[in-house]
């Protein structure tokens, strides 16, 4: 029974730690993609450089007001649930380092390019800080 109590309380810790408010973003932040711009046709690799407004860049786990690190959505739309942390995968992909611009080899075609910024935990802020979607056409 005392191992059940355990298991229990742990559970219900767990769950209080995961319903913790999203972290606030300032009024009038914004992330934006530099570069490439929208409808820019661009050879593999290419740059993606990333601009931010209104916040400070912090690595993943550093938690400090009003800053956030960049994740580049690649050929995806922002998951549907803005409040658990964000899926690491080819689609969604995490700067926990809080790097500013990547290098991106991508297949010949159309590919849409959109950032999202995360907290210290991954989790998007409230409200969202994310780019407008840009449509690029890799040419090879």
């Amino acid at each position: 029974m005392r191992m059940f109590a355990i298991t229990a309380a742990l559970v219900l810790a767990a769950t209080v730690v995961w319903a913790q408010e999203r972290t606030p973003s300032p009024a009038g932040a914004e992330v934006y993609i530099i570069s490439p711009k929208d409808g820019a046709k661009v050879s593999s690799p290419f740059v993606v450089q990333f601009g931010l407004k209104g916040m400070g860049i912090a690595p993943a786990g550093i938690k400090f007001d009003n800053t956030g690190h960049h994740h580049l959505l690649i050929d995806t739309d922002a998951p549907a649930d803005l409040g658990a942390p964000l899926p690491a995968s080819e689609k969604v992909v995490h700067f926990g380092k809080g790097q500013t611009e990547t290098t991106l080899t991508l297949p010949p075609g159309k590919h849409t390019l959109q950032l999202l910024l995360g907290d210290y935990a991954h989790v998007p802020h409230n409200p969202p800080v994310i780019s407008k979607k840009i449509t690029i056409t890799v040419t090879k």
